[in-house]
Parts: structure tokens; sequence; C-alpha cells
């Protein structure tokens, strides 16, 4: 089974992305969407994460207190390694599962930290969404009324543009308009499938 792996850096686009492959009959399993999953009310990850912190770490619908949760493991490295080492593994397990199950001619796994996490090891190509660090900013401060300082922070945690570049099979330049990178996606989807049948 060919595995696309796509990512870019936040406010890339990688939405845009993913859904154009989606539209055209493409499964996309998106990391993002699992790793909510994996710590909902009763899971393995809640439950662990539930007995470790307390009350403190859920809300009112015993869903988790993301916030709170985020201060938490941000400020303490070891509590964010301990975090990750219960979420992480659960994380990867439902993605192989799910990129195995895959029925369309390739599939595509969309992650943020596809390079940071390892999962590049679960996919045979890597496509980049790209855009310059001061339109990521824009679009995310637009999107998320996001301070920007904080999209700034979060950009500082991601894996550096260039590396993210340099690491990647595919580039699309999405500092264009949505037309210019859908003719981008278009032209890779018929090179994905051709490379599917091979």
């Amino acid at each position: 089974m060919l595995i696309i792996g796509l990512t870019g850096g936040i406010g890339s686009g990688k939405t845009a992305a993913s859904d154009f492959f989606a539209d055209a009959g493409i499964q996309v399993v998106d990391a993002d969407i699992v790793a909510r999953e994996v710590v909902e009310p009763g899971e393995p990850a809640w439950q662990a994460i539930k007995h470790r912190y307390g009350q403190s770490a859920l809300l009112e619908d015993d869903t988790l207190n993301r916030a709170w949760l985020r201060q938490k493991v941000f400020s303490d490295p070891a509590e964010r390694q301990w975090l990750e080492g219960e979420t992480h593994p659960r994380i990867r397990e439902s993605l192989v599962r799910q990129l195995s199950e895959a029925s369309s001619p390739y599939a595509i796994l969309v992650s943020p930290l596809l390079f940071e996490s390892g999962q590049s090891e679960l996919v045979s190509r890597t496509l980049v969404v790209d855009v310059p660090v001061e339109t990521q900013v824009e679009r995310a401060c637009a999107r998320d009324a996001n301070a920007e300082d904080q999209i700034r922070q979060i950009i500082a945690a991601q894996i550096p543009r260039q590396e993210r570049l340099s690491k990647a099979t595919e580039v699309v330049d999405n500092s264009g308009s949505p037309d210019d990178l859908y003719k981008q996606l278009q032209a890779l989807h018929e090179k994905y499938l051709t490379l599917s049948q091979a």
C-alpha cells in the first residue's frame, strides 16, 4: 500500500490539501483526530490521565481539560514525557490499523508532527505543504483568533521550515490562491495513482 505522509507547519494549509485528496476518493487518516479519540472518556489513556492528575485534568462532562493539561505538561518535561508515553503508542496503533484498512489506491496520513513524532516511518513518501513563516502567522491568527506570540511559539516548537523541506519527497507551495494549490495537488494525485499501480 502506498502511504503518503502529509505535513506542514501551522497555518500552511494541511486541511485544504487533505480535503482535496478526500474529495478525490482517497482514504485520509488524520493523526490529530486519532490523538483526540485515544483520550475520550473511558479510553485507557484517559483513565491513566485521570488516575495521575485526578479531577483537575477533567472538565465537568469528564472530557479532558486540555488547557489545564497543556499548562501542566509544557511546564514540566517529565510530565510531558509521561503523557506522550501514554498517548503516542496508542495513537500509532490506531493509525497503523486505519491505514492498513484503507481501500483507496493509496492513503494519506495527515500529521502536523510527522517528522517529530516518528510517524514518517509509517509512510512511503512525504508531502509538505509549504508557506513562508509570515504567511503561517497571518493565516493561523486569522483562522483561530490566536495571539501572534502564541502562534510564533507553536511554530518555534515545530520542526524548522528548512529541515521539514529537506525531508520532503514532494513539496507544494500554498502561498498563492486555492486554485494554484489544487493544480499542484491534482498533478500529485495523478502521480500517486501511477505509483500505486507500480
